[in-house]
């Protein structure tokens, strides 16, 4: 059985016990993804797995056999960076950057939750298209620390990629 990791197929570990972190890291050589607390508290560690974030400290490699795992290294295209890469620079999202990519893959996570209807504790109303107003983000984005404070970048990262995205999505229908 394999893995695939950002796009391409990787072998899955002969020990069960080697965490998705450490399988990216130490296997994979993807420093991208960050050792943090090693706890699941701080959301350094945030890759998506089939397109949800997940925190790879917490998980097993081989949970994710046959799934399809982005790290930070696979946001970027033929293109260019990601456009909430793009933002972040443009928004000075970051300071030492270390707790950036698991912002960054998070807040891709985050936002198509949103875009699926999941609530969080701060969504009022249930019924409505969720608002990624600045409470929303912010709840949403609590898992993951950013010990130099660069939070209010950060937000209007997110906050402006979530926007084009929606215009994006508006000119689409």
């Amino acid at each position: 059985m394999s893995i695939t990791i950002n796009g391409i197929a990787a072998p899955a570990p002969t020990d069960a016990r080697v965490s998705l972190l450490d399988y990216l890291r130490e296997h994979l050589s993807l420093h991208g993804t960050k050792k943090g607390c090693d706890q699941g508290a701080c959301g350094a560690c945030t890759v998506l797995a089939d397109g949800e974030r997940i925190l790879s400290c917490l998980a097993l490699t081989v949970q994710y056999e046959g799934r399809e795992i982005t790290t930070i290294e696979g946001l970027e295209s033929e293109a260019g960076l990601h456009p909430l890469q793009q933002a972040f620079i443009e928004h000075d999202g970051f300071q030492c950057g270390y707790c950036t990519p698991g912002q960054i893959c998070s807040a891709i996570g985050m936002s198509a939750e949103a875009r699926r209807g999941v609530p969080s504790h701060v969504t009022q109303d249930l019924t409505a298209t969720i608002a990624l107003n600045h409470d929303e983000l912010r709840e949403r984005m609590s898992g993951n620390l950013c010990r130099c404070g660069a939070y209010n970048g950060i937000v209007a990262a997110i906050a402006e990629n979530c926007r084009a995205e929606d215009e994006q999505q508006e000119a689409a229908e």
